[in-house]
């Protein structure tokens, strides 16, 4: 079952990269967040939330090759590859600008009452959106 991606795109800013010319790592651990901030904007909204309330419970990056200031714009693949009770996780596939695949990523949100400062379930809206996007293959691309 292969659903929707969200793509994102988003320019390499000169402030990025490091010393040795490329992408320092902790840039791109921003640009995932950058990128997941807006899917789960567009999904709550859809849900009919006001305010999704969810946190990073784990992050995982397979850095697949550097990123250079001429490899954007970078386009940020978004999709859900996992749904549970209380939290859900979403897959990021950063490409650059001539498609080759430079991160793998997932971060496995946790659901979070503010008022309680607890885990809450995902509702039957969230989870119905969420669907949309799920890709349930467990393949992971290749370094290209």
């Amino acid at each position: 079952m292969s659903g929707k991606t969200f793509e994102y795109s988003l320019q390499v800013r000169w402030s990025d990269s490091d010393r040795l010319g490329h992408v320092n790592n902790t840039r791109f651990v921003e640009y995932l967040q950058e990128a997941r901030a807006h899917f789960i904007t567009e999904c709550m909204q859809a849900a009919g939330e006001a305010r999704g309330g969810s946190v990073v419970g784990k992050l995982t990056v397979d850095f697949l090759r550097p990123i250079f200031d001429a490899s954007g714009p970078l386009q940020i693949e978004v999709s859900i590859s996992r749904i549970g009770r209380t939290s859900f996780a979403v897959r990021h596939l950063v490409r650059d600008v001539e498609g080759i695949l430079c991160a793998d990523a997932e971060a496995v949100m946790v659901m979070f009452d503010l008022t309680a400062q607890a885990p809450r379930p995902v509702t039957d809206q969230e989870r119905a959106v969420f669907s949309d996007y799920l890709d349930a293959s467990e393949d992971r691309p290749e370094s290209e």
